[in-house]
């Protein structure tokens, strides 16, 4: 029954309004952070070097879709994949770093909340999405893809008190990938799925 309201609060207009504000102003802050590692960046890699700001943009075009009364089923997939995996691949790397200097400066804990709160609401909107086994597969490889970039071509975000653990790091981000790409199955392809 709970959920049953929280759908109809999550359909209101103002509420995607609200959280289409929330997240443009979350993307250009992340945008921001990223600027020093981009200016670094072979040009190449430029649109795969900023993961979360990337994935609430792609959140965002799914909420201006929502607002429209459309549903933009690529854009769909890769908000749930990538939502997911970079709030919580935040929320692990500054769990990391609190773990291996025994502390963490007031903005760790910001984008720890910052990025918990994205992966939830990312996943809270899928009984909205319509996306189809094609989508999926898309936002896969581009998920995949941007492991092999991130930890092959040595584009990862920077947090420098974690470099030494950069392979283990990798790992876990590739079955990060794979968690988040099966979430999205079970949450909207899954037969008999929550609408």
């Amino acid at each position: 029954m709970i959920f049953k309201y929280l759908y109809v609060l999550l359909a209101e207009k103002r509420i995607i309004c609200f959280l289409f504000l929330v997240n443009l102003l979350g993307t250009i802050y992340g945008y921001y952070w990223y600027g020093w590692q981009l200016k670094m960046t072979p040009k190449k890699f430029l649109i795969f070097v900023p993961d979360s700001p990337t994935a609430s943009l792609f959140f965002i075009i799914v909420l201006l879709a929502f607002f429209l009364g459309k549903n933009w089923r690529l854009f769909e997939a890769l908000a749930i994949v990538t939502m997911f995996k970079y709030g919580i691949w935040a929320v692990v790397m500054n769990l990391l770093v609190l773990k291996v200097n025994g502390h963490l400066p007031w903005q760790g804990y910001m984008l720890m909340i910052s990025h918990f709160a994205m992966a939830v609401e990312g996943l809270l909107y899928a009984p909205f999405y319509r996306f189809k086994w094609k989508h999926l597969i898309i936002a896969s490889v581009w998920t995949l893809h941007n492991d092999v970039i991130d930890y092959v071509f040595m584009q990862f975000p920077r947090y420098e008190d974690l470099i030494i653990y950069v392979r283990e790091i990798g790992y876990f981000t590739f079955w990060l990938s794979m968690l988040s790409i099966f979430i999205a199955y079970v949450l909207v392809l899954r037969p008999n799925r929550k609408e």
